[in-house]
C-alpha cells in the first residue's frame, strides 16, 4: 500500500476512536507535520468524510456524521463482530433477516482477501426457540427506540389478549424508558400513564401513533436494573425459583444464544448482566460454569454462597489421584 494511503487510513482510524484531535497530537501520532495532517484531512474530505475543523488555542479535527455514507474502517476483530451480528439476526425477531443477508454480503464484497476468509469460516447457525414467535416491524423498534431517546412520551395503540372486537378502544400513553428481549420476544418498559404504574408491553401488539407527547423527566425504575425489573416481572416471586443476578465477562451476543431463559443486558464490549433462574441454588451456580469467563454475583448471597461450594469441591476434585476403588459392573 502506498504510504499516502496508508497514513490515511491510520488517520481515518484516529479519528474514529475519539470525538475531537488536536492537530498537533495527530501530527505526533502519524509522525508528520502539521501541515501533512492538514492535507491528509483535505483529502479524506474529498473522498466524503466530514472532517470538520475544532476551534481552540491548539485547533483540531472531528469526524462527524455526514449525509451520505462513505467507505467505513473496521479492523479485523470488528469486521468479524459485524459478520457474526449479521448471521445471528434471524433469531432477534426484529423482521430484519433478509437485510441482513444483503447487509453481510455487501460488507463481505469490500472486506480484504484475508478478512473474507474469516468471516466464511464462520459456521453460525441461528436456531429459534421451539413454538411460534411474532415479527416486529423494524419501523415500529425505530419508532419506540427514537421515544426512548428522546423521552418523549408515547402515544399507541394495543391489541391486548382476549380484548373485544366491537369498539376502538382510546390510544394509551406511556413513558417509555427501555427496549429489551426476552425469551425471543421484545418488550417495551414503559410507566403508564393511566395506571400510574410501570408496565411491560409486548412490541408485537404496539402500533405508534403520531404525533408523539411532550418529553418527560425520566422516573426511576425500581430494582437494581432493567435486567431485574423484567426477570421480577416475568417470573414472578415463587419461592421455590432460585433467581440470581451475575455479571459475565463477554459480550451479550455471546451469552444469549446460550441463555434463552435468561434476561441478558449489555454492558459493555466485553461485558453483560445476566438474570437467570434455576430450582436450586447449586444448579445455578452450576450452570454459569459453562461460559467459561470471569463470573460477578451481584446475588444474592445465596449464589455467593453456592459458588464457594462448588469452588471447593472442584479444588478437591482437581487434587484427588484419580484412583478407582471398585469396578463398576454391568
Amino acid at each position: 500500500m502506498p504510504k499516502t494511503s496508508a497514513r490515511l487510513l491510520s488517520l481515518l482510524s484516529l479519528l474514529q476512536a475519539r470525538r475531537d484531535w488536536p492537530g498537533a497530537l495527530l501530527a505526533e501520532r502519524l509522525d508528520v507535520s502539521a501541515r501533512t495532517v492538514r492535507r491528509d484531512v483535505d483529502r479524506l474530505r474529498e473522498l466524503g468524510y466530514p472532517v470538520a475543523a475544532v476551534k481552540g488555542p491548539d485547533g483540531g479535527y472531528r469526524l462527524e456524521a455526514g449525509a451520505a455514507l462513505p467507505p467505513l474502517l473496521f479492523d479485523d476483530d470488528q469486521a468479524v463482530a459485524v459478520a457474526v451480528a449479521l448471521r445471528t439476526a434471524a433469531v432477534t425477531g426484529a423482521g430484519i433477516e433478509e437485510a441482513s443477508a444483503r447487509a453481510l454480503n455487501t460488507v463481505r464484497q469490500v472486506m480484504p482477501a484475508r478478512l473474507r476468509h474469516r468471516v466464511d469460516s464462520l459456521r453460525v447457525t441461528a436456531v429459534e426457540r421451539a413454538g411460534p414467535r411474532p415479527r416486529i416491524d423494524p419501523r415500529v423498534l425505530v419508532a419506540l427506540s427514537a421515544a426512548v431517546r428522546d423521552r418523549e412520551v408515547l402515544r399507541f395503540d394495543y391489541a391486548a389478549p382476549g380484548a373485544p372486537d366491537a369498539g376502538q378502544p382510546p390510544p394509551r400513553r406511556a413513558e417509555p424508558h427501555h427496549l429489551v428481549t426476552w425469551g425471543g420476544r421484545w418488550y417495551l418498559v414503559a410507566w403508564d400513564l393511566e395506571r400510574a404504574d410501570w408496565r411491560t408491553f409486548r412490541v408485537d401488539r404496539i402500533t405508534p401513533r403520531v404525533p408523539a407527547g411532550p418529553r418527560f423527566t425520566p422516573r426511576e425504575l425500581p430494582g437494581a436494573s432493567v435486567a431485574a425489573f423484567v426477570a421480577a416481572r416475568f417470573q414472578g416471586h415463587d419461592s421455590q425459583i432460585c433467581r440470581g443476578e451475575v455479571i459475565l465477562g463477554l459480550p451479550a451476543a455471546a451469552v444469549s444464544p446460550y441463555a434463552p431463559d435468561a434476561l441478558v443486558e449489555e454492558l459493555g464490549p466485553d461485558r453483560c448482566r445476566v438474570v437467570l433462574s434455576a430450582w436450586s441454588w447449586t444448579g445455578l451456580a452450576a450452570g454459569l460454569g459453562r461460559f467459561d469467563t470471569d463470573i460477578e454475583v451481584v446475588g444474592p448471597p445465596e449464589l455467593k454462597a453456592a459458588c464457594g461450594r462448588l469452588a471447593r469441591r472442584y479444588a478437591d476434585a482437581a487434587q484427588s489421584s484419580g484412583s478407582s476403588t471398585g469396578a463398576i459392573s454391568s
